[in-house]
């Protein structure tokens, strides 16, 4: 072993074979007896590729480079694509980034080229498509139509909509034809009954986002394809369900946390009569994000298969007669919001603290569960991973603060006996989100040169239950800014970390948590905001998307009734308070954080002699995608760490800090 400070330990994984094992596997599906998901290809522009497992074991893209399968319904987006088996071949069809149109495409046809269904729109962000189904016997695609009527963020409509897979609505916005009314602000994909005459969807309206409060809604299904009137069912203002689905035997099932926790419940064929199937005090979904993701899927025999779990997370199968839920073995613990079934097969996407997402197949009659797409290769030696510790720190008046926590590991250096790591907290997005328990390798980035990193499931996270999500009920800017602190210092006081050597970063909304904790606090000796969220004001007054347009009414409070408190919180009426060093990192085309904010913020900061950097990137939107952004996002944030704390870290491009 080679004695060295922390922060200058040589290591193999540098900014770019990070960017290229970034993101996961999604959408997974079943189109006959194969395997198909999507997954991300950062060295192609950050497209989204749509991969098939051919019988024989082959992974292949069902479409070549540029097309893109990605929907951007609520901006966030959807499931994508559906496809159905057929004797001359499968059918898909998909939704196509560039342009946002439903395309069908017979990727075992010779010569076949994708098809456009839908129309092209002028009006604002135009037409919109997410969570199709195929009904090939009415020869239609049904999904979820977002629809443009100006060109304000909330200028917009959402219906459920039945495409003809004819062609005849690609131009025609006329032969689109809609199944359901927009008196509701948002719904999901419908679900058909096994016997197609009844149809069951999800619905929610502002200031309410999915997890406060979401309704379940049934209407009958007509011979010609019309839906009766829709009548909710179960959910309410208070009840969350994100996910509902139907049993083999014509039964509703759907999750919802009216106990406290989202728990699965089945119902009669009316949506009557609920009853618990596994009350448990876990959970069994997530919070709604994007539309048509899935934690359950039932199978043809009764058994339901289910992603569950308190924090970290198991692949299952319930008995809905017993209760009892059978975990799937394997070194997995994670399960991603993606589950497909076929006659006794479960496909989903798995991760763990060794090993990135892969595509993992369980076969339910003998239990045995194997990776079957994109598995994980390790890109170095993992003596390199960190390994990571489940913590619970104390936070203020006495509340579980859940955290993972990564020290730094290295195989041949260790660090003088006297000296302790810097550390860099990592405050996720969402907030209604959590940090999952997976092999990262931004993260190993750091701590395999000597630089710890606790993720902090600050309290509005989720899997702990609705109470703890609720903590941050008008109290974004505080709990969340505690708890991260909390978190940091209790790090600095056990001896774990070097008290003056702290820094906290975050996107989205964790670069609001980063950016308050910088105007809030002096806890951190710097901090990397990454596209975040930095004028309160701004960002409800038209300053972002729909879906979120209204989320502060719950995180900080209505605006009308505590004005006051936008202004109190927002890092950009406080920039003077900033005195630690910062990296802005931006992407041009975000319209979820738009640049304006930073560049408002960074109007704040002229005169001050703060250090700091800002790095805008033009295609790049909320979340980078391109391995070129990825890598001098990646250096640049080292870099600024090896400025602050002192360190040598030979090899990284300069950044240079303006004041």
């Amino acid at each position: 072993m080679e004695t060295r400070p922390y922060g200058s330990w040589p290591s193999p994984i540098g900014a770019d074979l990070a960017a290229a094992h970034d993101g996961q596997p999604e959408y997974v599906g079943y189109v006959g007896v194969e395997a198909w998901w999507t997954e991300p290809r950062p060295e192609e522009g950050g497209r989204r590729a749509l991969v098939r497992r051919r019988p024989d074991g082959r992974e292949e893209s069902v479409l070549p480079a540029p097309w893109n399968v990605r929907s951007r319904v609520i901006e966030y987006g959807g499931r994508p694509w559906a496809a159905a088996e057929r004797p001359e071949g499968p059918l898909l069809v998909f939704v196509d980034f560039t342009d946002q149109r439903l395309y069908v495409y017979e990727p075992d046809a010779p010569g076949a080229e994708p098809r456009p269904l839908t129309p092209l729109s002028p009006v604002g962000g135009g037409l919109r498509w997410a969570d199709p189904s195929l009904h090939l016997d009415r020869g239609e695609v049904w999904c979820v139509l977002e629809e443009f009527t100006g060109d304000g963020p909330a200028d917009v409509r959402r219906v459920i909509a039945a495409v003809p897979l004819d062609g005849s609505a690609a131009q025609d916005r006329a032969a689109v034809r809609e199944l359901s009314d927009d008196r509701h602000r948002f719904v999901t994909g419908p679900r058909p009954s096994p016997d197609g005459t009844r149809a069951a969807w999800l619905a929610w309206d502002h200031p309410r986002m999915p997890w406060d409060g979401t309704e379940i809604l049934l209407a009958d299904v007509a011979a010609d394809g019309t839906f009766g009137d829709a009548v909710p069912v179960a959910g309410g203002p208070e009840e969350s369900v994100p996910q509902v689905e139907w049993a083999a035997d014509g039964r509703l099932l759907f999750a919802s946390d009216r106990s406290g926790w989202w728990n699965l419940y089945r119902a009669g064929p009316d949506g009557r009569g609920a009853t618990p199937l596994c009350p448990r005090d876990e959970e069994f979904a997530g919070p709604l994000w994007k539309i048509g993701v899935r934690w359950f899927a039932p199978l043809d025999s009764g058994l339901i298969a289910v992603v569950h779990g308190a924090g970290a997370t198991s692949l299952g199968v319930l008995d809905p007669e017993t209760g009892e839920v059978v975990d799937t073995a394997g070194p997995w613990t994670e399960w991603a919001p993606t589950v497909a079934v076929h006659d006794t097969r479960v496909l989903g996407v798995a991760a763990g603290p060794r090993s990135a997402g892969e595509v993992v197949e369980l076969d339910t009659g003998t239990g045995h569960a194997r990776v079957i797409g994109a598995a994980h290769d390790d890109p170095v030696d993992p003596a390199y991973y960190p390994e990571p510790q489940i913590r619970t720190f104390t936070g203020p008046d006495g509340r579980d603060i859940h955290a993972h926590v990564y020290p730094p590991r290295h195989p041949g250096h260790v660090a003088p006996a006297n000296e302790l790591p810097p550390y860099v907290v990592w405050a996720h997005g969402g907030p209604t989100g959590r940090a999952p328990l997976v092999l990262d390798l931004e993260i190993a980035y750091f701590t395999s040169r000597g630089i710890g990193v606790a993720e902090v499931n600050y309290g509005g996270s989720t899997g702990h239950g609705r109470e703890y999500r609720n903590r941050l009920r008008e109290q974004w800017g505080v709990v969340d800014v505690e708890d991260c602190a909390a978190v940091a210092l209790a790090l600095a006081d056990e001896g774990t970390a070097d008290r003056d050597r702290l820094a906290i970063r975050g996107g989205s909304a964790g670069g609001w948590t980063a950016a308050a904790s910088l105007t809030s606090t002096d806890v951190y000796a710097c901090g990397t905001i990454i596209y975040p969220v930095l004028d309160l004001a701004g960002w409800v007054s038209g300053g972002t998307h729909d879906f979120e347009s209204q989320y502060l009414e719950s995180l900080i409070g209505p605006l009308a009734d505590v004005p006051g408190r936008y202004e109190e919180r927002s890092p950009l009426e406080h920039a003077d308070r900033i005195t630690a060093p910062f990296l802005l990192l931006q992407g041009l085309d975000d319209v979820i954080c738009p640049p304006a904010q930073c560049e408002r913020f960074l109007a704040r900061m002229q005169g001050r002699r703060v250090p700091h950097a800002y790095i805008a990137f033009e295609g790049e939107g909320h979340g980078f995608r391109r391995a070129d952004t990825m890598i001098r996002a990646l250096e640049s944030e080292l870099s600024l760490y090896a400025q602050v704390f002192g360190l040598d870290v030979p090899g990284i491009p300069l950044l240079e800090l303006t004041k």
